[in-house]
């Protein structure tokens, strides 16, 4: 290998670093936050036997449209996160990658996930536009929204849509009541999150529910994961699930009283860990849903 193509490689494994970072690759936990409701859904809408080509397309579209949203954050809080430590360092605000360059990457990777639909009905390209509106807006609304979480809620969860007419063909009542169900989820976890940069919010002025909650902060964040399990239990009764996907949800009840350990002295550390034990929350309610159809 000569000097200019070890130098060219160089290059090329610098800017895929460089890509993996804007894209938050290297911290799944967005994607398995994005990824465990539209499994829920898919399975739910596929009676227990989805399709496979519906479950890599669905799979690798939230990897791809996740990737996408980082790029659109980053360049939206381009001017704030100089002024946070936990995010100077960031790609594009640290200036290793262009403002039309994140762009650029947020565009293509959004592309790429539109085109994976390509081969499902028309009802899905429909709601893919939609989707890729609250993606893209999401970010933006840290600086109107008393709570954005909900909003991440709705960004996070239209997959479930999606996922339900797909499959078929139309979107019953209960893909709408696992929606709302997402949103309280997004709004606990994601407070659990805010609750770690409160600090930094209140200096930049921007707007979080840990902020909009208060001194209730903890309490809020309960009775999401409650409101939550309510609504999946509506879901499930909705669906005809039994025994099994109840099992699951009361393991996930466990989890948000563990979380509640964690967060309750509102120990910067320890809500950042609630935040990312969510994942366990996620699998447990899928467990359950994958477990109940496979003893029927």
């Amino acid at each position: 290998m000569t000097q200019r193509v070890k130098i060219h490689y160089m290059k090329i494994t610098e800017r895929l670093h460089l890509y993996i970072q804007l894209t938050r690759l290297h911290r799944p936990i967005g994607i398995l936050l994005l990824l465990w409701p539209t499994l829920w859904a898919v399975w739910i809408a596929g009676n227990g036997h989805p399709s496979w080509l519906i479950v890599f397309i669905f799979t690798l579209g939230t990897v791809l449209m996740r990737s996408s949203g980082c790029a659109v954050n980053d360049y939206a809080d381009r001017h704030i996160d100089k002024h946070v430590k936990r995010t100077q360092d960031r790609p594009l605000t640290s200036g290793k990658i262009s403002e039309r360059e994140a762009l650029w990457v947020a565009i293509v990777l959004a592309l790429a996930s539109f085109a994976l639909i390509l081969p499902l009905n028309p009802l899905t390209w429909l709601l893919a536009f939609p989707a890729v509106f609250l993606a893209a807006s999401y970010p933006f609304t840290k600086r109107f929204f008393a709570i954005p979480q909900a909003y991440l809620g709705i960004a996070f969860g239209f997959g479930i849509p999606m996922a339900f007419a797909a499959t078929l063909g139309s979107v019953p009542p209960v893909a709408w009541v696992l929606l709302l169900a997402n949103i309280f989820w997004a709004v606990a976890y994601d407070t659990e999150y805010a609750m770690v940069d409160r600090d930094d919010d209140i200096h930049l002025g921007i707007h979080s529910s840990a902020l909009f909650f208060g001194k209730y902060d903890v309490v809020a964040v309960m009775i999401c994961y409650l409101t939550t399990l309510l609504l999946l239990a509506i879901a499930g009764l909705m669906a005809g699930l039994g025994l099994f996907y109840f099992l699951g949800l009361i393991v996930a009840e466990f989890i948000a009283f563990h979380h509640y350990r964690l967060i309750r002295d509102r120990d910067r550390k320890k809500c950042f860990a609630a935040f990312l034990h969510n994942n366990w929350f996620g699998a447990a309610v899928f467990a359950g849903v994958v477990g109940d159809y496979l003893i029927k």
